[in-house]
């Protein structure tokens, strides 16, 4: 009985695996989509601006999904401390990320941005005691060189634009590990909620300060489908 046991545990987490390997995966891609929307949008918006406004609609399709969903009803979860913690992490890293990305090229930060598994990893050996073998150790260190060659620090190609994303890209590794953190019986949808809610209250705060520019239905499209993207990566 112990051994069926055992077995049943062991496919459970292998399924479980798959599962959040499957949904960091598809996050990714729909961060990338996001991305590449917003770097266009940034040619004509400022940055606090255009994320500021993406996060409104982010807000308004998350809360109605979550409405749909009847996870409204334990809201009061999404306010404590812990799913806090991980909004505002996840705010500043996203006001960071993407003022460095509308100034390098989409593949230069998407580069970077990518580095952020190697960073969790890391993380999660220093602070959640993890074990981790030799050949992710040879892979983590593999990644860690693409991305210096990706940023260039010497002082003829390195761009300090570069840095701040590389800021951002750790503060979002820290944002994941802070997940971990989270009771398991928390809404996806409701920490999905919480994170487009800072992320927008930030870059309204920024925005002030950074002034408005005019827009017209085709940046508001844009940011439109960007939000859905968001909020599926978000989610993810």
């Amino acid at each position: 009985m112990r051994a069926d046991t055992g077995v049943h545990d062991t496919a459970a987490l292998l399924k479980a695996n798959r599962r959040g390997i499957a949904l960091m995966s598809a996050a990714m891609v729909f961060f990338v989509v996001n991305d590449a929307i917003v770097k266009l949008v940034s040619a004509t918006l400022p940055t606090a601006q255009l994320v500021f406004l993406r996060g409104l609609m982010a807000i308004v399709l998350v809360a109605a999904v979550a409405r749909h969903l009847g996870a409204l009803r334990g809201a009061r979860e999404a306010a404590r401390a812990p799913v806090v913690a991980r909004a505002l992490v996840d705010a500043v890293a996203s006001l960071l990320y993407l003022g460095s990305l509308a100034h390098l090229p989409i593949a230069n930060a998407t580069a970077i941005n990518l580095a952020s598994p190697l960073f969790i990893t890391l993380l999660a050996v220093a602070f959640l005691r993890e074990r981790v073998s030799a050949a992710r150790w040879i892979a983590i260190g593999t990644g860690f060189a693409g991305v210096l060659l990706v940023i260039q620090p010497s002082r003829a190609g390195f761009d300090g634009w570069a840095l701040v994303c590389l800021l951002a890209t750790l503060l979002h590794a820290l944002r994941d590990l802070m997940t971990r953190r989270i009771a398991a019986g928390v809404p996806s949808i409701l920490i999905t909620l919480a994170t487009a809610i800072a992320v927008t209250l930030l870059a309204g705060a920024v925005s002030a300060v950074q002034g408005w520019r005019p827009f017209g239905a085709r940046e508001f499209a844009l940011l439109a489908l960007a939000s859905a993207f968001l909020a599926a990566g978000y989610h993810c």
